[in-house]
């Protein structure tokens, strides 16, 4: 029989299976602490078994299970890992040495998560002595001896020390436990003996003196002797002889050097002597050396040199001379050696290392040609002698100055005068003169300076008034410059804006004409019109001392207040006073006008004559008014004219009553027009009138 499983049980039976198996992975947990224990103490003695326990406190879900790595720090420095699922874990030092000591922590981490125990201080006490061997205990002196000093079983970085007392021979540094060195001993016995330290950090630990052991030394009779011939004092001029020996039969490699000072005279003393003509400066210690292998013995003398005759003294009377002026150089020797006489003594004298003289003094013209570096020489008794060296320089006298002027030279405004001459020995003396009178002096030492000097003039020909003199030698190289001729800029004076035609009489469509014109000032000048609201209408420059504008054609809009300003050189403006002009009306523009007004005033006259005559004949609204005029010639004259009719208007006016008990509607009078008509035909018809009343009422 096949049992059939339904879909959602297996999806069931597989969801519990993934449960099962990942238990251990989606199990829930919580790192509480975690602690080191130092086992058996925090302190212990070298030699002790150290254990460190690292314990983690966990919270889990129940029945997880977790994998737990430890490890353990040295001074902050990972020291081992441990992979384990258990709840501690143990990092073991046996043998426990002074170099263990430290501070020591530990961390768990599960999964992503770590926890880090607190800081435990690890001090392991006691040193053990180092123990020092050597290779031999009897040497000679220049061999090496190889010494080894060990601290058996110590760890870490190691200081090792060898010492003779209180004198240090030797120290290194190593990670190993024993340090071994070859040493070069130069004297007769040496007590040996090593210690070592171990650096802890902020302190340090140094362990006792190891074994003592004494070496020693046989010395090498290799110290030379030196010797002088004739003796330590002599004079200048005398041959003296060194010899250098050593008391045992000359090796292969044994060396004998003799030396003064820094300077090597031989190297070859072994075979030779060595011979020189003492000098003045030859005077001091000599040493002979012997040398073999790394061994060096010596001995020295001192000499002492006397002068035959004193170095040269050279001298230049004067000692400043211009060129053309006589000069003298002199050599002499202030002391000498009683073994000679001073006509035993031959000089020369040398300029630019050629020979001038064979004497002792040299007389001539200062020039290019005697200028140079002039030394004297001294020989006698096969001993020469030089002087120092004197430069000759014959002075230039100063040649004539010039004079010119730093910037622009302005009336009433300081400006710089500058003296200047091409050729002149320093210090050169710069006077500035106003024709004789001097009015400023001053001394130019260096040539990065000048003389300059500060002045102001008032009007422009005291330009030419200013001199330039200068000397470097007194009243005789006095040279005069020639008078300052410059051009002068004089400030512009207030100009004076003129207007043509007249202000009074411009009137539109007139040029008008704008003249600005200077009483004084330097050409070239600018002039700078401007109209009304301050504004520039022309800016020109000329060369003489007024310009002009022309406005073409004015109209009203340009009237308004007019002025001028003037600038030059001298970057001083002046304005001047300020013009009103006013721009009339056209002629045929004020006879347009009058005829316009004439016109208008005609008109006017002319409605009151119409108007005069229209109210002659208005009659009131009341009553009608028939007015018969009597048979004249006038009325003859139209009755004879059948086709023109006359019609009459009479005004009456009415005063009308007041009502007290009304209210007037209007106040005022009525009135009323009537019209009469004369009916066309004979005289005999004129009573015949039709009449038609118009009758105009205002209530």
């Amino acid at each position: 029989m096949q049992v059939k499983i339904q879909p959602s049980l297996r999806m069931g039976t597989i969801l519990l299976l993934f449960l099962l198996t990942s238990e251990g992975a989606c199990a829930e947990f919580f790192i509480k602490k975690v602690i080191l224990i130092i086992q058996p103490r925090n302190e212990v003695q070298r030699s002790t078994n150290v254990s460190l326990i690292c314990q983690a406190e966990v919270s889990r879900t129940a029945g997880s299970h977790l994998n737990y790595k430890y490890i353990f720090y040295k001074d902050y420095q990972p020291l081992n890992t441990d992979q384990t699922n258990a709840m501690d874990s143990l990092y073991s030092i046996p043998d426990a040495r002074v170099g263990h000591s430290g501070r020591y922590k530990c961390a768990v981490v599960i999964e992503e998560k770590k926890r880090e125990s607190n800081t435990e201080y690890l001090t392991v006490k006691g040193l053990l002595a180092p123990v020092l061997t050597v290779d031999k205990l009897r040497l000679t002196e220049g061999d090496d001896v190889t010494a080894v000093c060990t601290a058996e079983g110590e760890t870490g970085f190691l200081m090792f020390f060898f010492r003779d007392g209180h004198e240090e021979l030797y120290r290194k540094e190593t990670n190993s436990q024993k340090v071994e060195l070859k040493l070069l001993l130069d004297k007769g016995t040496v007590n040996m003996f090593c210690y070592y330290s171990i650096n802890l950090g902020s302190t340090a630990e140094t362990s006792n003196n190891s074994n003592v052991i004494s070496i020693d030394i046989e010395e090498l009779g290799i110290k030379p002797n030196i010797t002088v011939i004739p003796s330590t004092y002599v004079t200048e001029g005398d041959n003296i002889t060194f010899s250098c020996s050593v008391n045992m039969t000359p090796q292969r490699n044994t060396e004998l050097i003799l030396s003064h000072g820094r300077t090597t005279l031989s190297s070859n003393m072994i075979h030779e002597d060595y011979a020189m003509l003492a000098k003045a400066n030859d005077s001091g210690e000599y040493e002979c050396i012997s040398s073999l292998g790394g061994v060096h013995k010596s001995s020295s003398l001192n000499i002492t040199v006397k002068e035959i005759f004193s170095i040269p003294f050279l001298s230049i009377h004067p000692a400043e001379v211009f060129e053309g002026e006589y000069f003298a150089i002199t050599c002499q020797i202030r002391s000498l050696a009683s073994r000679i006489q001073r006509e035993d003594i031959k000089y020369s004298i040398f300029r630019d290392k050629t020979l001038v003289i064979n004497d002792n003094g040299y007389n001539g013209t200062a020039g290019k040609a005697t200028n140079g570096k002039y030394v004297c020489k001294a020989e006698a008794n096969r001993i020469i002698k030089e002087s120092s060296m004197l430069l000759l320089g014959a002075k230039v006298l100063v040649s004539k100055p010039e004079i010119t002027v730093d910037g622009p030279v302005i009336v009433d405004k300081p400006f710089w005068i500058r003296c200047h001459s091409e050729n002149g020995s320093l210090p050169i003396i710069y006077s500035l003169k106003s024709n004789n009178f001097i009015l400023n002096r001053t001394e130019v030492s260096h040539f990065q300076e000048e003389a300059r000097f500060l002045t102001m003039i008032s009007i422009p020909s005291d330009i030419s008034r200013y001199l330039c003199e200068a000397e470097n030698n007194g009243q005789v190289s006095i040279k005069m410059s020639e008078r300052l001729h410059v051009t002068v800029i004089v400030p512009v004076g207030k100009p004076l804006l003129t207007v043509l035609p007249v202000p009074e009489n411009i009137e539109e469509g007139n040029d008008v004409t704008l003249i600005c014109g200077i009483p004084k000032g330097s050409p070239p000048i600018s002039f700078r019109f401007y109209g009304s609201n301050h504004t520039a209408i022309h800016t020109t420059t000329v060369q003489s001392n007024s310009s002009s504008f022309v406005l073409s054609t004015v109209k009203r809009k340009n009237s308004g207040n007019y002025y001028c300003e003037a600038f030059n050189m001298a970057d001083m403006s002046s304005r001047s006073d300020i013009v009103k002009v006013e721009v009339s009306l056209a002629m045929w523009k004020k006879a347009l006008i009058a005829v316009f007004c004439m016109l208008l005033v005609a008109l006017l006259v002319l409605f009151i004559v119409m108007r005069y005559k229209a109210k002659r004949v208005e009659v009131n609204n009341k009553e009608s008014v028939w007015s018969e005029r009597p048979p004249d010639e006038a009325d003859q004259d139209s009755l004879q004219s059948p086709n023109e009719g006359d019609i009459e208007y009479t005004e009456v006016v009415h005063p009308q009553p007041v009502d007290p008990t009304q209210i007037p509607l209007r106040k005022g009078t009525e009135t009323v027009y009537s019209e009469l008509q004369t009916s066309q035909g004979t005289p005999e018809n004129i009573n015949h009138v039709s009449s038609i009343l118009s009758i105009r009422m205002t209530f």
